[in-house]
């Protein structure tokens, strides 16, 4: 048998701590007789049948008291839903297709000029020597429609009607 000392009974809430402070003597607590001999009782798991539910009350979630009630969707509603997000797609569509970035036209400089091939130059280095500023693709094409060139290889040394700007 153990024989316990009674505590005093207190009221508080179960988040506070319990009172810190113990009773210095036992007839600060509650009136006991020194004889009484108290016993501990064992807490017995509850009984259930297997597989049955827990024996709890709620969720533990704390729910709105208004109205949940839902309104069902209806056939117009997806039909104005379907058109909606179709004519999305048919504008981003369009966007992308007409929204890129607008190329302005290549601007050929009209001045032309007798040009050099020197040792280990291509029409590309060529172009991009006589005509910095414009891309060197319409300008070797140029050059090869001035100089009747069947090929893109030319000889150093070699003299050539070329746009300059």
């Amino acid at each position: 048998m153990t024989i316990l000392e009674a505590r005093p009974i207190t009221r508080h809430s179960a988040y506070a701590p319990a009172p810190a402070a113990q009773p210095s003597t036992a007839a600060e607590v509650w009136p006991l007789p020194r004889d009484v001999v108290v016993r501990r009782r064992r807490v017995q798991p509850a009984r259930r049948p297997g597989g049955a539910p827990l024996g709890h009350r709620g969720t533990g979630v704390l729910m709105s008291r208004a109205s949940h009630r839902r309104r069902p969707i209806t056939p117009g509603a997806t039909v104005l839903l379907a058109l909606l997000a179709g004519g999305i797609t048919l504008w981003l569509g369009l966007v992308a297709q007409l929204g890129g970035p607008v190329e302005e036209p290549v601007q050929m400089p009209t001045r032309l000029s007798v040009v050099y091939v020197q040792d280990g130059e291509t029409l590309q280095h060529i172009a991009h020597r006589v005509a910095p500023d414009v891309p060197t693709a319409p300008v070797v094409e140029r050059i090869r429609e001035l100089n009747k060139l069947e090929t893109g290889t030319v000889q150093a040394g070699q003299t050539l009607i070329a746009p300059i700007g």
